[in-house]
């Protein structure tokens, strides 16, 4: 399931944001989480898994498109589809928006596309 983040999420989004190249400092972590708390633009998602929160997605709107700034799975849950999932659900979240990533997150987006077309082609 994925969740809005809110405030009560605060420790386990840092958390899981820290798993990010550049986000291993505490004050950047706490930046990134207070644009995410401040900017309306900037969102967070996590993924909830029976009773835990396993990844995390953060995205900036824009007028017809969202950007993946953040993408996070807990390194106990990798190698399970758990991104691809994360990004799936964005999709069904905002299906009329083109889904673009960073730098940071292009070459892990660009594995969960080819993961959906070759299952597509099954």
């Amino acid at each position: 399931m994925l969740l809005r983040y809110k405030k009560a999420y605060e420790k386990i989004a840092m958390g899981l944001l820290s798993y990010m190249p550049g986000e291993k400092s505490v004050k950047k972590l706490q930046e990134t989480i207070h644009l995410y708390e401040t900017e309306e633009d900037w969102q967070l998602y996590l993924l909830k898994q029976d009773e835990d929160f396993i990844g995390l997605a953060g995205i900036i709107l824009e007028a017809d498109s969202y950007t993946v700034m953040h993408l996070s799975v807990n390194p106990s849950f990798r190698g399970e589809g758990i991104g691809s999932k994360i990004i799936e659900k964005l999709g069904d979240l905002f299906p009329d928006l083109e889904c673009k990533s960073t730098e940071d997150t292009e070459s892990f987006m660009k594995k969960c596309r080819q993961k959906e077309e070759t299952q597509e082609d099954e």
